[in-house]
């Protein structure tokens, strides 16, 4: 069976999109049709058929960050990348890679840059019944996806954070998950992402983890970004995905989850494979 995720996890078309270039890196795709928004920077873009070039001389991490937030600032004034978070990513084509320079969270997907999150699948395995597992419902005020389901716990990680801490953090402020609980989650694969949506592209590596729950603990939501909980069963959890009722991202987290427990058929996930290794564009 192919799955609306895998498909969707890949849709994007390089020929609607220039490569954005910072020093001799390739750092995102910026679609066709916002490439006239950036010519009122002749002085920060060299624009040219094939490419977007951040102009040479900026040199630093901060004189970058510096000449990019200008432009963004400018760009949300006009309504143009929407969803401000006031949390800072880092330009960089690997998590442990030095920053290239610093943009505001909102932008990372009209500039196509990667960005990294965790998901975390809440398992709770019962010792005379079958395994569940708890998910999210998006908050209905949520710039992204509203309404969707989620994974228990899901964020992306800022500047600064580390997977561990930002697990920590999200557990806590998605859940009302204790830091000696969250300490436990466990390792699964790491999924990537690259598809094409209103406000920009995506491209995203998302660190899976799992985390057993206690059977008596309830998730409750601290900052508002989470509409509901529930406990599901793993056959309505696998029909969420079927239907795609769940965000591409935690359908991804989740189908992991799934497949390493053998709670389904790996027949049944036709292509998640290719989820699991980088895209190659070229």
């Amino acid at each position: 069976m192919s799955l609306p995720c895998i498909a969707d996890a890949r849709r994007f078309d390089p020929a609607a999109h220039r490569p954005f270039w910072i020093d001799t890196q390739q750092v995102g795709w910026i679609r066709a049709t916002d490439v006239p928004l950036l010519t009122r920077w002749p002085d920060v873009f060299e624009i040219d058929a094939t490419r977007i070039v951040l102009a040479p001389q900026f040199t630093t991490a901060d004189e970058r960050s510096a000449a990019l937030g200008a432009v963004i600032g400018a760009l949300a004034a006009d309504g143009r990348i929407p969803g401000w978070r006031d949390e800072t990513y880092a330009i960089r084509n690997a998590f442990d890679a030095p920053p290239l320079a610093y943009i505001e969270r909102a932008a990372s997907r009209f500039f196509g840059t990667m960005t990294y999150a965790v998901h975390l699948n809440g398992v709770v395995e019962y010792a005379d019944g079958a395994p569940q597992m708890w998910i999210a419902r998006r908050s209905d005020t949520k710039a992204t996806d509203p309404g969707m389901l989620d994974n228990v716990v899901a964020g992306g990680i800022g500047w600064g954070f580390g997977i561990r801490e930002t697990i920590v953090k999200e557990c806590w402020e998605e859940a009302g998950i204790p830091e000696d609980i969250a300490a436990r989650a466990t390792p699964g694969r790491t999924a990537h992402v690259l598809q094409s949506l209103p406000e920009g592209t995506q491209a995203e590596q998302i660190f899976i983890y799992d985390l057993a729950l206690p059977a008596g603990f309830t998730p409750r939501n601290q900052d508002g970004e989470v509409g509901e909980h529930r406990l599901a069963r793993i056959d309505d959890v696998a029909r969420s995905i079927e239907e795609g009722a769940m965000t591409v991202d935690a359908s991804l987290a989740t189908l992991d989850c799934l497949l390493r427990r053998r709670w389904i058929d790996e027949e049944a996930c036709t292509g998640i494979d290719a989820v699991f290794a980088p895209p190659v564009l070229r």
